[in-house]
């Protein structure tokens, strides 16, 4: 039997669950995902042990029927210890397996090898901004504002963000929201890119919004920024 059996794996989910918690959760996210109700901190644990041991064997053997056991295989995926090219690969291996926001944001926060191979991952990420699927799209945009907000990184950041007009629901909102966290970062280059940008006006008024509901833009230029809406 696998050392992962995928049973045993259901079972202790099952264990750690609240169903308080998993009625709290299940307003968070679209309809239609089972959520057990586990804490992020306690998935967080087992998927450190799981990567301890063969993270190969359990990842191929995987299910995705609850939440929880999806997000699990992502955050496997991060403290697994691999090589960068493998760890790309896993990458693309569950791309198609996240189904909501939570999956997708939480998946990237734990990908912290990015750190320390910044280049290899951007070309990784270029093909994936024109991907038609709206949670690989929202991917590489989350990565952006997590991993690429340094001053080396604008101009780029900017050059795949522009294309992206239109976008589903999830992928717009990450689009808007990594606008927002690079204007934190660099003020006038952004503002001038939203003046200017041949990006839709429904991502262009979410990002102001975005940018707006930070406490660290305040006074005149909240007026400067809001003149930004179209």
């Amino acid at each position: 039997m696998s050392e992962y059996d995928q049973d045993r794996i259901r079972e202790e989910l099952e264990r750690l669950a609240e169903p308080e918690y998993s009625r709290f959760s299940s307003h968070l996210l679209p309809e239609g995902e089972q959520i057990l109700g586990v804490r992020l901190p306690k998935l967080r644990q087992m998927a450190k042990e799981i990567a301890k041991g063969d993270f190969r064997d359990y990842l191929a053997s995987a299910r995705d029927g609850v939440f929880e056991e999806t997000m699990l295989q992502g955050m496997v995926i991060g403290y697994a210890k691999c090589p960068l090219e493998e760890r790309l690969q896993l990458i693309t291996a569950f791309l198609p397996k996240i189904r909501n926001w939570s999956v997708c944001d939480s998946f990237v926060v734990g990908l912290k090898f990015t750190k320390k191979n910044k280049e290899e991952v951007f070309s990784y990420l270029l093909p994936l901004f024109q991907s038609k699927e709206e949670y690989t799209v929202r991917f590489a945009c989350v990565m952006i504002l997590n991993y690429y907000t340094d001053d080396e990184d604008l101009v780029r950041d900017l050059a795949v963000l522009e294309p992206l007009s239109d976008q589903p629901f999830y992928a717009k909102m990450a689009v808007a929201w990594a606008l927002s966290i690079l204007y934190l970062h660099h003020r006038p280059e952004v503002y001038e890119f939203l003046k200017k940008t041949t990006l839709d006006d429904s991502t262009v008024n979410l990002a102001v919004r975005k940018i707006l509901e930070s406490r660290m833009v305040k006074g005149e230029e909240r007026d400067t920024v809001r003149a930004l809406k179209r």
